[in-house]
């Protein structure tokens, strides 16, 4: 237990409390960016940030992972706050907590192997074109001062870490964000801040009911949000946590990840906040400023409310050239580049996946609906390739006027058609021999097929006989085939 502990909480204290600074400074405009893509006051992005990372910090089954506000949650519940208000959202929220703890007890998670590498990496080609793009409203009708300090800060992001001992000791988007915040004040540029965002909150958040009629009719209203928002935040979560599984090369607990996520999200609702989920690219900045733990977590989440409500003179004035510049490299970073720089060598449906996955988020925003896409791809071309493999051939012996038929390969819903089209049932014959030893039979679709043959056959006065079979596929026809039936000998 105190093994555990250490390990998770107070094993990288120093980066992991450096890297938490880092993210909640980066999490203050993304999270007043998402409440005004949302529709609501900044404060309910804040709050959800604030409630969604410490609490996940315990209850998360990924360490070192940052929930918050996010705007493919966001983008979910705008339809539910212009309709209802936002004690409807809050109520919501709640609901897809408890939906979430569910599918965690339910171990639903166990659905992400499903979903292929080449879908991952649309994801991850996708999230950090999606990150890169929410930097370019920053980057329009601005100074050529704002540009000055992007370039200026790109290049410490890049560069410091290759400094000497001191390189390695303290992150390098925190160093970008302090040099180029004391840079804009001593120039005096009239540059955009994290103050020109938006109100930032006064006061901590504090537990409230959502205030709204609990009856059946409210329930109808919220479940389909619900539902939806359960399925978004589960899904950007799983894969966030698989890729930063990958970059760190440990494992995670993902059934733990959809239970905390729940809880979090139950957490945030009843103080003021909106639906949240795993954060790719502010997880990604955690890891790359050497977070590793449950601290830094917990350090973002909490240094990120006392920035908003007891220090936000000093927030206010960070320049978000700062903060673009600490985004692009994350964007950058989270690029699947071995996908791209490989693309060449790989198979063609690989590709189609991957591109598939990419555009369809960037055309819908939504993440979920991209993956879905992928996957759908991916169990097409998986499909169409094992019907390919199904190979059929036939020898005929003249003596005893007995054709055999020789099955090799997978008989399924899609390859049934194939199988049975193989066999030239008026072909006078005295036996037919249907040889399975190197063939399997999955579904219903396929038993159907050899029943087809079999008693087709039959009808034309010939006798066959099916040998071979595995003991799987034995079963599967015993139990739903007609052809091995006494009556139909």
């Amino acid at each position: 237990m105190i093994s555990t502990l250490r390990e998770q909480w107070f094993s990288n204290i120093r980066a992991d409390v450096l890297s938490g600074l880092v993210v909640a400074i980066a999490l203050v405009p993304e999270s007043i960016a998402f409440s005004i893509l949302a529709g609501v006051d900044p404060k309910v992005g804040l709050y959800a940030s604030f409630c969604m990372a410490v609490t996940i910090s315990f209850f998360g089954g990924r360490p070192a992972m940052i929930s918050a506000a996010t705007g493919a949650m966001a983008v979910v519940f705008v339809t539910l706050i212009r309709e209802h208000g936002l004690q409807y959202l809050l109520a919501a929220t709640i609901l897809t907590g408890i939906i979430q703890i569910i599918i965690g007890y339910l171990k639903l998670a166990n659905l992400l192997r499903f979903v292929s590498k080449s879908v991952i990496n649309g994801f991850v080609n996708a999230l950090a074109l999606i990150v890169f793009m929410a930097q370019m409203p920053h980057l329009i009708n601005v100074t050529w001062h704002v540009y000055a300090m992007v370039a200026v800060g790109l290049f410490i992001v890049y560069l410091f870490p290759r400094i000497p001992v001191i390189g390695t000791a303290v992150p390098s988007a925190l160093v970008t964000v302090i040099i180029l915040t004391v840079a804009s004040l001593s120039l005096a540029w009239d540059i955009p801040t994290v103050g020109d965002m938006g109100d930032l909150p006064g006061t901590l958040p504090i537990f409230l009911i959502p205030d709204i009629p609990w009856n059946l009719e409210t329930i109808k209203i919220i479940f389909p949000y619900s539902i939806a928002l359960a399925a978004v935040g589960l899904l950007e979560s799983l894969l966030t946590a698989q890729i930063l599984d990958d970059l760190t090369d440990t494992s995670s607990n993902k059934h733990r990840e959809c239970k905390g996520q729940g809880v979090a999200n139950i957490v945030t609702g009843f103080f003021g906040g909106m639906a949240g989920c795993a954060m790719i690219g502010q997880s990604v900045i955690n890891i790359k400023s050497g977070g590793r733990t449950r601290l830094s977590t917990f350090v973002a989440g909490s240094f990120l409310i006392i920035l908003v409500v007891f220090i936000s003179d000093w927030l206010k004035i960070i320049p978000m050239a700062a903060l673009v510049a600490v985004m692009i490299m994350v964007s950058i970073s989270t690029v699947n580049w071995d996908s791209i720089k490989n693309i060449r060598s790989y198979p063609l449906s690989s590709n189609i996946v991957m591109l598939s996955t990419v555009a369809t988020v960037l055309a819908s925003g939504n993440l979920a609906l991209g993956v879905l896409v992928g996957v759908l791809l991916s169990a097409l071309f998986f499909v169409s390739k094992m019907e390919r493999y199904l190979t059929i051939k036939s020898t005929y012996d003249e003596t005893s006027r007995t054709r055999i038929y020789q099955i090799k390969g997978q008989i399924f819903f899609s390859s049934a058609d194939k199988f049975i089209d193989s066999f030239d049932f008026k072909e006078v014959l005295s036996k037919v021999v249907v040889d399975v030893s190197q063939a399997h039979f999955w579904d219903i679709s396929a038993v159907a097929a050899v029943d087809k043959v079999v008693l087709k056959f039959r009808r034309e006065g010939t006798e066959v006989s099916v040998i071979g079979m595995n003991n799987a596929s034995q079963t599967m026809v015993e139990k739903f085939g007609v052809y091995d039936k006494s009556n139909n000998r």
